[in-house]
């Protein structure tokens, strides 16, 4: 097959196994940097191009996202598919797992475990706001934001409802969330591949820290899971529509919470953690999938 992945930096670890292993399983791959491709959306079948030429031909692409550029990131992935070529993730999956108010409020409808969240628009609302998650100490989440930027924990109501206020005097949407103590700050990053969990690894925050984040100290380690929790990340991953997903989850005393359903969860924590060749099945994924695409439908 010929594939495509799209991604600002083919030198990431997460970029390089995904190459790697598509190669040794005999296709052709192409890394293109999507903020570089322009879009000819004026004609029948829309045209992606890249360093001057159509990107044509390719049996399926794996998009690599980045949260800062979800806008333009996501119009190139919809553009392949307006083409009819298999996407890994779709584009609407993507830009909705994205929406961290939108990604709860799916989950919720679905019956799927979460922290209790609360979001509001006016600073006036403050102290309700705090008060409907329960109370101090609650977590205080950017809407856009990734790696742990944008989460802070007031440990006191006062603290809460001065960093609500600054938040919002800047024009920031945030959610509150209740802080889940018992979890004693670590959380569970399963990889959902196909609507079945190939890995998971415990991430435990560093002392005096509360965010469980590799890119923030955390150290990461193989866990066992339970069928709860495996079924929760499963759960997550298809509500957001995304066949591949890094699906973070708190342990409480009601079970399973969820915390966020990454569209493009790295692979180089969960791998070294893990052992689990992820890219491998990313890719077995892709081969059933992209195959299944270029069957003629049924009448």
């Amino acid at each position: 097959m010929k594939i495509a992945i799209l991604t600002r930096n083919p030198t990431l670890y997460s970029s390089i196994r995904l190459r790697e292993a598509a190669v040794a399983r005999g296709h052709e791959v192409h890394t293109v940097d999507y903020l570089r491709c322009f879009l000819d959306i004026t004609s029948r079948k829309g045209r992606v191009f890249y360093q001057g030429q159509v990107l044509e031909g390719y049996d399926a692409v794996i998009p690599r996202i980045g949260a800062a550029h979800t806008f333009y990131g996501t119009a190139v992935v919809r553009q392949f598919e307006t083409t009819g070529t298999f996407v890994a993730n779709g584009s609407e999956a993507i830009a909705r797992s994205r929406d961290k108010l939108h990604c709860m409020q799916v989950l919720a409808e679905r019956g799927i475990g979460l922290p209790v969240t609360a979001f509001a628009h006016s600073t006036k609302d403050a102290e309700g706001v705090i008060r409907a998650v329960g109370g101090s100490p609650v977590v205080m989440k950017l809407l856009r934001g990734s790696h742990g930027r944008g989460v802070v924990l007031a440990e006191t109501r006062k603290a809460a409802e001065t960093v609500y206020e600054a938040f919002r005097g800047l024009d920031a949407q945030i959610l509150v969330q209740e802080f889940i103590k018992e979890a004693g700050g670590s959380d569970l990053r399963c990889l959902v591949v196909g609507r079945r969990v190939v890995a998971a690894m415990k991430r435990q925050a560093p002392e005096g820290e509360f965010r469980s984040n590799l890119h923030r100290g955390g150290q990461a380690q193989r866990v066992r899971i339970s069928s709860r929790e495996r079924e929760a990340a499963v759960r997550a991953a298809a509500a957001m529509g995304l066949p591949i997903a890094g699906v973070d989850l708190l342990r409480s005393r009601r079970g399973p919470l969820v915390l966020e359903v990454n569209s493009s969860p790295g692979l180089e924590g969960i791998e070294g953690a893990t052992g689990v060749d992820v890219a491998g099945q990313i890719i077995a994924l892709v081969e059933r999938c992209a195959r299944a695409n270029r069957r003629p439908r049924s009448k």
